[in-house]
C-alpha cells in the first residue's frame, strides 16, 4: 500500500460539499501544472524527472559515491536552502539522526555552508582533524554568501592537508551545466561535476544531483528512490480527484485557509523525520508565501513537543491546523519489558511494542486535537524507507505546484528572498555604486 490520506480527523471541519464545490478549481490548477501553463513553467523539470532523468549523469553518481565512499571517513556536503535540505532530509529519514555514530561502512556526512555560524564551523573542522575528507559543493551560482565562505575555508583546509594536486579529487561540485563562477573553477582546477538543471528550481531539486550525490554516498539505494516517485507521479497524474491525494491534500488547505487556518504544523511522531519537515517548510513556505498570501508552514514532533507546544495547539488561537506523517510499520521494534516492582505504574504496558504505544499516542492526541478545534490531515505510508520517500517527495511538489496555482501565486520563484542578501552585500561593503548607496540608507535607519 502506498501513501494514503486519511480524512478521519477533518470531517467535522471540511465536508464533502465543500471539497466538491472547490474542484474545479483544484482541476483547473492540477491541469495549469500538468500542462506546464502557468507562471513559472519554466521550472517544471522536476514534474517528469522520475522517468526523464539522466541516465549518464545518475549513473555517474553512484558511481563516484562508491569512490567516495572507498577515499574519505567524513563527506562534508556544502549548501544552504534546496541545496542540502532534501539530502539530509532522506538521511535522516533513512537511517535516523544518530546516521554519523552508527554508520560503519559509509563515510559520516556532514552539511556546511547553510548558516554563517563560525562555531559551528569550527566544530566540524575539528570533527575532521585526522579523518580523510572529501566535500560536495552545491550553487547554482557559486556566489551565494554562506555556502561560498564555507567552501572557501574547506578549500584551505584540504590544501593544507592534501596538497593543490591532491586535493582535486577529493572537491566534487554540484553546479550550472554551462556558466558560472564555481562552474569555471571547477573546470579550471579538474574538479568532478554534477548538473544543477536548469529547469529545476533549488526546493524541487532533491531527486537531482543536488541531493542523489549524498544521499548515494549514505549508502541508500537511489533506483528505489526513484522508482517510488515514479510510482507517484503515475498516480497523482492519472487518479480522478476524489481518489487523488495530492489534489484532495491542495483542495483540503485551501479550503482551510478560506475558513481562517493561517498555519500549518507538520507533524511527525518519529524524529529521523525532523529534517523532512524542514524540507517540507522551505518547499510550501518559499513557494506559497507571497504575494500578502500563503499558510504559514511550522512544525512540530510528538510526543516531544505535545510538552511545550501542545497547550497552544490545544487551547491557543484557533489558526492553525495539522499535517501529521504517520509510518504503518516502525524501522524498530522495542517491547516494553517487565518489572516486578512496578515502580512507575506502568505494568499495563507491559509486552507492548514501543511504535504501538507511538501510535496510540497520534490518536489521542489527534482526538484531543480535533477536540480543540484543531483539523487533522493523516498521510499514512508504510515505513521509512527509499521508496517511500521517493513517493513522500514527489506527493509534496506535486500537491504544492496545484496548491498554490489555487491560491493565484507562481509556485517557482521566491522574489522576497533577495531582499535580506541585497541588504547583507550592502553593509559588509561589496563593491559597486547600488551597494554603497544602499549601505549609506541603511546605515542611517540602524543608527536611529
Amino acid at each position: 500500500m502506498a501513501l494514503t490520506l486519511n480524512q478521519n480527523y477533518l470531517r467535522a471541519f471540511v465536508g464533502e460539499n465543500q471539497l466538491e464545490a472547490i474542484r474545479p478549481e483544484i482541476e483547473a490548477a492540477k491541469a495549469t501544472l500538468t500542462q506546464k501553463s502557468g507562471r513559472g513553467n519554466d521550472f517544471l523539470g522536476w514534474l517528469d524527472l522520475p522517468i526523464a532523468y539522466d541516465k549518464d549523469e545518475f549513473a555517474k553518481i553512484k558511481r563516484c559515491a562508491k569512490a567516495i565512499q572507498e577515499s574519505c571517513d567524513i563527506f562534508v556536503v556544502i549548501g544552504i536552502g534546496g541545496s542540502y535540505l532534501g539530502a539530509r532530509a532522506a538521511i535522516e529519514f533513512l537511517y535516523g539522526q544518530s546516521y554519523n555514530a552508527l554508520s560503519k561502512k559509509t563515510p559520516a556526512v556532514y552539511f556546511a555552508g547553510n548558516n554563517i555560524d563560525s562555531s559551528a564551523l569550527s566544530d566540524l573542522l575539528s570533527i575532521c582533524e585526522g579523518k580523510d575528507v572529501c566535500i560536495n559543493v552545491v550553487s547554482k551560482s557559486g556566489k551565494t554568501t554562506e555556502p561560498a565562505i564555507a567552501f572557501r575555508v574547506f578549500r584551505e583546509y584540504l590544501e593544507k592537508r592534501y596538497g593543490k594536486e591532491g586535493m582535486k579529487n577529493r572537491i566534487y561540485v554540484t553546479t550550472d551545466a554551462r556558466k558560472g563562477k564555481l562552474k569555471e573553477l571547477a573546470d579550471a582546477e579538474g574538479y568532478e561535476t554534477f548538473v544543477v538543471p536548469d529547469d529545476v528550481g533549488g526546493r524541487y531539486s532533491v531527486l537531482t544531483a543536488v541531493g542523489l550525490l549524498p544521499i548515494a554516498v549514505s549508502g541508500a539505494d537511489i533506483d528505489k528512490m526513484m522508482a517510488g516517485a515514479a510510482a507517484m507521479r503515475e498516480t497523482l497524474l492519472s487518479a480522478p480527484y476524489a481518489e487523488n491525494p495530492a489534489c484532495q491534500y491542495a483542495a483540503i488547505r485551501n479550503l482551510l485557509y478560506r475558513g481562517g487556518k493561517k498555519t500549518e504544523i507538520f507533524v511527525s511522531y518519529e524524529s529521523a523525520m525532523v529534517m523532512l519537515a524542514e524540507w517540507w517548510k522551505q518547499l510550501y513556505g518559499e513557494s506559497e508565501g507571497k504575494e500578502i498570501k500563503g499558510i504559514f508552514p511550522a512544525s512540530v514532533t510528538f510526543s516531544t513537543d505535545l510538552h511545550s507546544l501542545g497547550q497552544y495547539i490545544q487551547q491557543g488561537e484557533r489558526t492553525l491546523f495539522e499535517t501529521v506523517l504517520i509510518p504503518r510499520e516502525s524501522n524498530a521494534s522495542i517491547p516494553i519489558p517487565c518489572d516486578p516492582d512496578d515502580i512507575d505504574s506502568l505494568s499495563f504496558l507491559e509486552g507492548k511494542n514501543l511504535h504501538e504505544i507511538n501510535m496510540t499516542a497520534f490518536k489521542a492526541t489527534a482526538l484531543a486535537h480535533n477536540d480543540g478545534g484543531v483539523p487533522n490531515l493523516v498521510l499514512e505510508f508504510d515505513r521509512r524507507d527509499e521508496t517511500a520517500f521517493g513517493e513522500l517527495v514527489y506527493f509534496f511538489e506535486f500537491a504544492c505546484g496545484v496548491s498554490a496555482y489555487t491560491l493565484g501565486v507562481n509556485p517557482f520563484d521566491q522574489p522576497g528572498v533577495e531582499d535580506y542578501k541585497n541588504n547583507m552585500y550592502a553593509l559588509l561593503g561589496k563593491p559597486g555604486e547600488e551597494h554603497a548607496a544602499r549601505r549609506a540608507e541603511l546605515e542611517k535607519r540602524i543608527l536611529k
